[in-house]
């Protein structure tokens, strides 16, 4: 297989890899990481409706901002919708795990515990996240790095305690719908009283129904917003209810305008490292469709 890149984002000009099949756990999908360029990069992160671990595997360490804590360096957890982060570092690289929320709460132990919040890996994981971090250092390719993460993901999930039956279902709607789907017609299709729903979805995915029906929905215009479609345009067929509700909804989730989101570096590169593979039960994102796919180093 052949090296993906490369791909230029800002400063930075990255190589890209991503598996070349879909993993054993549905839900997760992964991305490799390498700068090329050596210059300094100073990136907006915009959020993404999926808990996100970056395991840091350059000689630099990677540098993430968030209002959450003070900048903190190597590998990280950040949950949904953690509002306005930005990377920085030089030389770097690194593996990028993107976790449905349904996945996460059982990989994670509880990833609903993040909400909004970027915290180190080791404050979860402990030894299993240095003891990971090792393993992938150490792998001759960007194939063997993926197939020693989808092992530690698979035995994690497999040790956790799965979301209720009536989140996933939940979940999969806003996600189908992007997230423009009723919190009531939600909770009747489930049996449960609004309440119950309201209650549970937050303990276990970390946000509540309607927050997180925002985010997917608010993934969905930032992407149309890269492709130049116009914030009118995506306002009138995003489900909002003018261009006023769209960009509010942007300055809520990423502290800047639907402009600068739309011109946002790091948006660029998702439909190179997030393309999905062939079609799979696990797949629940409200990514447009590929342009390219890449294979792994």
């Amino acid at each position: 297989m052949g090296p993906a890149g490369p791909v230029r984002a800002a400063a930075a000009v990255w190589d890209i890899a991503v598996p070349a099949r879909p993993g054993r756990v549905p839900g997760v999908r992964m991305a490799g990481f390498s700068d090329r360029s050596a210059d300094l990069v100073d990136l907006p992160v915009v959020p993404y409706p999926a808990v996100t671990l970056v395991i840091d595997l350059g000689n630099s360490p990677l540098l993430v901002e968030h209002a959450s804590a003070r900048a903190q360096p190597g590998s990280l957890a950040a949950g949904l919708a953690p509002g306005a982060v930005r990377a920085r570092g030089q030389d770097i690289e690194c593996l990028q795990i993107r976790l449905s929320p349904v996945i996460a709460h059982a990989v994670l132990g509880g990833g609903a515990e993040l909400g909004g919040k970027v915290v180190a890996l080791d404050d979860l994981w402990g030894r299993d996240a240095a003891r990971a971090g090792e393993q992938l250092r150490a792998a001759g390719s960007w194939d063997d790095r993926f197939a020693i993460a989808q092992v530690a993901l698979a035995r994690r999930y497999e040790a956790g305690r799965a979301v209720d039956p009536e989140i996933a279902f939940a979940w999969g709607q806003m996600v189908t719908s992007r997230g423009q789907v009723r919190i009531e017609r939600l909770a009747a299709e489930t049996g449960w009283s609004r309440k119950r729903l309201w209650s549970r979805f937050r303990s276990q995915i970390g946000l509540t129904p309607k927050r997180a029906a925002q985010l997917i929905r608010f993934d969905h215009a930032a992407h149309r917003l890269a492709a130049g479609h116009s914030a009118a345009l995506v306002a009138a067929e995003g489900g909002y209810a003018d261009q006023s509700h769209l960009h509010r909804d942007v300055m809520t989730f990423t502290g800047a305008t639907p402009t600068a989101v739309a011109a946002a570096p790091w948006l660029a590169v998702d439909p190179i490292a997030w393309a999905p593979l062939s079609p799979h039960p696990g797949h629940d994102s409200s990514q447009p469709s590929p342009r390219r796919r890449y294979p792994s180093r």
